[in-house]
């Protein structure tokens, strides 16, 4: 003979897993919650006021007042007058990223394992530049390329330099941008290769690869996750520079679309809605390349 057991299985709603559950779920909720907010106001709010200046109409013959609008012409005429200076970022941009890379590797790979108690200090020496203020480095350059510098004499006796210069040309903006945003390169990059563990490493001498396989094959491939970040960390801030070239370029040729902006929000009367679209545009543009660029490489690693 059975005994009919009291009650039935517990409910959804008074099941300890579920409660707990349930519970966990709020507390993440809870902890996002600062996160989203400062992305709200100090980027959705921003982004969404940068659109509408961009659409607006100035009113005829009051330049400097606007009426709000959807004139979306005001991109058409900013790409038809402005698309060099766009162009030129992208490129300045990608050739400060490159540049970056070929001297980061070498440097995070030094630091990561060839090192050894100099490390530290190597990696100090790395840092150190954030601790001087961004455009005083760049006036730094200024002087390191000047004319009358040693830089430029040694080349000019070496006939490497037919212009005679490096300051206002596009070498000194693309070198200027390189050295800014270095350890935007250099510090990912080491990250990877030292978590890296040397006996998978060791393991392609083992296997009979010689030095430059057992990069190419290992070392390289495992240190790609701080390649991704220090490209889309260096290539993002020197698309959109413009101290780089306002203190080493020129007056025209070596403008970026951030020298624009700049002066169509300050200097042009009746150029928000010109700097806005270009702003806009910019953005977009580079947030496309980032994602086609991660969509390439992934992101299950990216430190």
């Amino acid at each position: 003979m059975t005994t009919a057991t009291a009650g039935g299985p517990p409910s959804p709603a008074t099941d300890p897993d579920v409660a707990e559950g349930r519970r966990s779920r709020r507390i993440a909720y809870l902890l996002l919650l600062p996160g989203v907010l400062w992305l709200v106001v100090f980027f959705v709010v921003p982004v969404v006021q940068l659109f509408t200046v961009s659409l607006q109409s100035d009113y005829p013959g009051a330049p400097g007042y606007y009426y709000r609008d959807v004139n979306f012409s005001n991109y058409v005429d900013a790409l038809v007058e402005f698309w060099p200076h766009m162009l030129r970022s992208l490129l300045f941009g990608a050739l400060a990223t490159f540049f970056a890379f070929v001297l980061a590797y070498p440097l995070a790979y030094a630091m990561a394992f060839k090192a050894g108690r100099w490390r530290s200090v190597m990696l100090i020496c790395v840092i150190a530049p954030f601790f001087t203020s961004f455009i005083l480095r760049t006036i730094a350059w200024r002087q390191i390329l000047a004319d009358d510098g040693v830089v430029a004499s040694v080349l000019t006796s070496l006939h490497l330099l037919p212009g005679g210069r490096i300051t206002e040309t596009w070498v000194a903006v693309v070198a200027g941008l390189t050295y800014n945003f270095l350890p935007f390169m250099v510090l990912p990059i080491y990250a990877s290769l030292e978590r890296a563990d040397p006996r998978v490493i060791e393991a392609g001498g083992d296997l009979y690869a010689n030095g430059m396989t057992t990069f190419a094959r290992v070392t390289l491939p495992m240190s790609m996750p701080g390649v991704l970040a220090g490209t889309l960390l260096t290539f993002i801030p020197a698309s959109g520079d413009y101290v780089n070239a306002e203190l080493l370029g020129s007056d025209r040729s070596t403008k970026m679309v951030g020298n624009v902006i700049e002066s169509q929000f300050f200097k042009v009367p009746g150029g928000y809605d010109t700097a806005a679209a270009l702003s806009f545009t910019l953005m977009a543009m580079i947030l496309v390349l980032v994602f086609f660029y991660v969509r390439r490489f992934g992101t299950e690693e990216l430190v």
